[in-house]
């Protein structure tokens, strides 16, 4: 007798379940919009450096190194759970729905993102999320963010491995959710890929 695959959904996050970057949104949160301002400002440059090198990855990373780096991590939690509780006051009605049926049938939903564990952890608990894959922030022995990204950003390839990874050896019957470049190689793993958004963004944030 054949047994049924088990039935796995796996959402992108930025523009998928959420419109537009959470990224600059949590860090304006956890600055405050003046200094994070001035942040950016001063990023420009190395930003710019970082992009021509390794793309949105190094952008990204040199944002962050700007940013974050020297901050407690119980200051930058405490931020993060109250964004998360923003966040999942703002999933798009379509993908609630379809969270929703992937719940109402027993499939294991999974949260992978580029975007920072640090607010996608608590937001998945509040979504009924099984597992959240993200970019993790590295903190140092004295508890402080050094500004740096712990492993590899969760983006494109990585998606798709640490997916892979999440899943196990066993067949599954996959579903996923994608808006950008960056879903790709997700979206190619999945039985049933879906597109999400009014329109496919090519581009992508910073998450």
């Amino acid at each position: 007798m054949i047994q049924p695959r088990r039935g796995v959904a796996a959402f992108d996050f930025d523009g998928t379940l959420v419109r537009g970057d959470s990224l600059p949104r949590f860090l304006a949160r956890l600055l405050g919009r003046c200094r994070f301002t001035a942040v950016l400002v001063r990023s420009g440059p190395s930003m710019l450096r970082g992009y021509v090198r390794s793309g949105r990855d190094g952008s990204k990373s040199a944002l962050l190194a700007k940013a974050v780096a020297g901050l407690p991590v119980e200051q930058a939690a405490a931020t993060g759970e109250a964004f998360a509780r923003v966040l999942a006051e703002r999933v798009r009605p379509d993908m609630a729905r379809s969270l929703a049926w992937h719940q109402n049938r027993d499939h294991e939903r999974i949260l992978v993102s580029a975007s920072l564990a640090i607010y996608l952890e608590p937001f998945g608990r509040l979504s009924g999320f099984d597992q959240v894959i993200a970019t993790r922030l590295e903190v140092g022995e004295d508890g402080r963010l050094t500004g740096r990204i712990e492993g590899p950003n969760v983006r494109a390839a990585q998606k798709a491995l640490r997916l892979t990874h999440a899943i196990g050896p066993d067949p599954v019957e996959m579903w996923a959710y994608g808006d950008s470049a960056g879903d790709r190689e997700m979206l190619a793993m999945a039985d049933h890929p879906v597109w999400a958004g009014a329109r496919r963004n090519t581009r992508g944030g910073l998450g």
